[in-house]
C-alpha cells in the first residue's frame, strides 16, 4: 500500500468505526460489537504493515496543507513504530475488555463512539509529523476521553470531567504558548532527529529555556507529572475500561510521549544540554517517583492505588529522557512500552475483581486469588513486573535506567530507583498475600460465573494476554521485534 494511504487507513480505521457505531441503534448490540472488534483488529493489522515497512527502511509521510506555509504532517519513524503498537494491540484487548464489562450499561453507542474516537486521537498523536498537527490530536483526546470519564453521569463523575478539563485545558493552554512562540523563532518546522532550534541559539537562550519550560510544563499535565497530577486520583471513578486507558494507553502516555518528542525531536538532545535544560526536569521525575509510590502505600481503594502507581512509574519515562546518554534513552523509551503492558493488566483485574465480587477495597481481597485464580495470577506478574523482577518487563526498564545513570554520571539516581522498588513493593506485596494467603471474610457471590470461568472470556482474556506480554517482552527482550530492540534503535538515531 502506498505510504500517503497507509497513514491515512491507520488513523481513520478507528475514526470510521466510531462513525458507524454512532449511527446504529442503540439496541443492536451484536452489529456493535462486530464493529468494535473489527476495527480495532484491523487498526492492528494496519499497524502492522507500518511497522513491517519501517523496519525494511521504507518512508511514509502524508502532508496536507493546513494554513500558509504550514502542514498537517503525518509520519512514521521509530517513536511512531513503539507508540502505535502499543496503542494498537493494548486498544484490541481494551475493546473486548470493555465489551464484556459493560454488557448491559446503557448509553454504549455513545460510549463506544467515543472510544473509537480516542483511537483516533492517539494514534494521530503517534503519526504527528509536527508540532501543530501534534497539538491538534492532543487536544481532540482531551475532547474525546472526557465524555468517557463522565460515562455513569454521577455526580462524582462529573466532578471529576470537570478537574480533568481544568486541569488539561490549562497544561494545553500552555504547551499552545510555547509553540507560538517557537513558532515566531524558527518559522514553520517539522520533527527531526536532531531538533530544530540549533540556527536560532545564539541571542535566544533564555527565550529558548522558557519556551521548553512552557512546553514540558503542558505536557506534563497530561503526564501526571508532580504537582500537575492532581486530575489523575479522581479520575478513577470512570468504569475500568476507561481507567485502563487513561493510564496505559492515551492520556497519561500521550503526554510522556509528547515530552519524548519535545527533547529529542523540536530542541535535540545536544541542545538541551548545552542549554542545561534536563537536570531540572530529572529532579522533578525523581521527586515525582518518589512521590507517588509513597501515597500509593495509604490507599486502601485500590484503583486509586494503581493511579498513585502510575504517577511514580511515568516519571521513570522522563527519568531515562533527563539522563544524558543512549543508555538512559533506551530505559526511558522501553519503559514507555513495558509501563503500558503492565498497568493495563493490574487495572483489568481490578475491573474484574470489582465487576465479579463488587470489591474495591485492597482490604476486602482476602482470599479473592482462590476464587479467581486466572484474573489474580495476572495480577501478579503484573506486580512483579512493577516492582522489577527479573524476568519481567520492568526489570528491564530499570536496569537500562539505573546503568544510565551510571553512564552518565549520576548515580543518585540510582538510590531514587532503588528506593522506589522498595516502594512498589510496600504496596504491591501486601495485596498478593490477601489475595493468596488470607482467608477469604465470606462467601464470594457467583455474578459473571460462566461454568469453571471465574468470569466470562472477554473479562479473562485481556489480562492474561497482557500477563503473557509482561514475561514475554522480559524474557525476549533481545528478539528483533521487542520493545527494547526499538528503543535501541531510536537511541542509535539520536545520539
Amino acid at each position: 500500500m502506498n505510504g500517503f494511504w497507509l497513514l491515512l487507513c491507520v488513523l481513520f480505521s478507528s475514526f470510521a468505526t466510531g462513525v458507524l457505531i454512532l449511527a446504529i441503534r442503540e439496541e443492536r448490540v451484536r452489529l456493535r460489537t462486530v464493529l468494535n472488534v473489527a476495527g480495532a483488529a484491523l487498526n492492528v493489522l494496519l499497524v502492522a504493515a507500518m511497522l513491517w515497512g519501517v523496519y525494511h527502511e521504507r518512508n511514509y509521510e502524508t502532508r496536507m496543507p493546513f494554513l500558509p506555509d504550514m502542514d498537517l504532517v503525518l509520519r512514521a519513524d521509530g517513536m511512531t513504530i513503539l507508540f502505535s503498537s502499543l496503542s494498537a494491540s493494548l486498544w484490541l484487548l481494551t475493546t473486548i475488555y470493555a465489551v464484556g464489562y459493560l454488557k448491559g450499561s446503557r448509553h454504549l453507542r455513545r460510549f463506544f463512539g467515543y472510544f473509537s474516537f480516542c483511537v483516533t486521537a492517539t494514534m494521530g498523536i503517534s503519526l504527528a509529523g509536527n508540532l501543530i498537527t501534534f497539538f491538534l490530536f492532543y487536544e481532540m483526546l482531551t475532547l474525546t476521553t472526557y465524555p468517557l470519564l463522565v460515562h455513569r453521569g454521577t455526580e462524582e463523575s462529573m466532578k471529576a470531567g470537570r478537574t480533568y478539563l481544568a486541569y488539561t485545558l490549562g497544561g494545553s493552554s500552555l504547551f499552545l504558548v510555547g509553540m507560538v512562540w517557537l513558532y515566531t523563532l524558527v518559522g514553520p518546522f517539522e520533527f527531526t532527529e536532531t531538533g530544530i532550534v540549533s540556527d536560532v541559539i545564539d541571542g535566544n537562550e533564555t527565550r529558548l529555556t522558557v519556551i521548553f519550560v512552557l512546553l514540558m510544563m503542558g505536557l506534563g499535565v497530561k503526564g501526571a507529572v508532580f504537582p500537575l497530577h492532581g486530575w489523575l486520583p479522581k479520575a478513577m471513578v470512570a468504569p475500568a475500561p476507561v481507567s485502563a486507558l487513561l493510564h496505559a494507553v492515551a492520556v497519561v502516555k500521550a503526554g510522556a510521549f509528547g515530552m519524548v518528542r519535545v527533547v529529542y525531536d523540536v530542541y535535540g538532545i545536544v541542545i538541551c544540554d548545552e542549554l542545561d535544560l534536563l537536570k531540572g526536569f530529572m529532579v522533578v521525575a525523581c521527586v515525582t517517583i518518589v512521590y507517588g509510590s509513597c501515597v500509593a502505600l495509604f490507599q486502601d481503594d485500590f484503583k486509586k492505588r494503581l493511579a498513585y502507581s502510575t504517577i511514580s512509574q511515568v516519571s521513570y519515562i522522563l527519568l531515562g529522557i533527563t539522563l544524558f546518554g543512549p543508555v538512559g534513552t533506551i530505559g526511558g523509551l522501553v519503559h514507555l512500552v513495558h509501563q503500558g503492558i503492565m498497568k493495563i493488566t493490574m487495572f483489568f483485574c481490578a475491573g474484574n475483581v470489582d465487576k465479579v465480587l463488587h470489591l474495591h477495597k485492597i482490604s476486602e481481597l482476602r482470599g479473592v486469588g482462590r476464587r479467581m485464580p486466572l484474573t489474580m495470577g495476572a495480577f501478579s506478574v503484573a506486580a512483579l513486573g512493577m516492582i522489577g523482577v527479573p524476568p519481567m518487563a520492568g526489570f528491564i526498564s530499570k536496569w537500562h535506567l539505573g546503568l544510565g545513570a551510571a553512564v552518565a554520571g549520576s548515580p543518585w539516581v540510582i538510590g531514587v530507583l532503588v528506593a522506589s522498588s522498595l516502594l512498589n513493593a510496600a504496596y504491591f506485596l501486601p495485596i498478593l498475600r490477601l489475595a493468596w494467603f488470607e482467608e477469604p471474610d465470606r462467601a464470594w457471590r457467583d455474578s459473571g460465573r460462566k461454568g469453571r470461568l471465574e468470569a466470562t472470556w472477554w473479562l479473562i482474556l485481556p489480562p492474561v494476554a497482557t500477563a503473557v506480554l509482561t514475561i514475554w517482552a522480559g524474557v525476549f527482550a533481545g528478539s528483533d521485534f521487542s520493545p527494547l530492540r526499538w528503543a535501541v534503535l531510536i537511541a542509535g538515531r539520536e545520539y
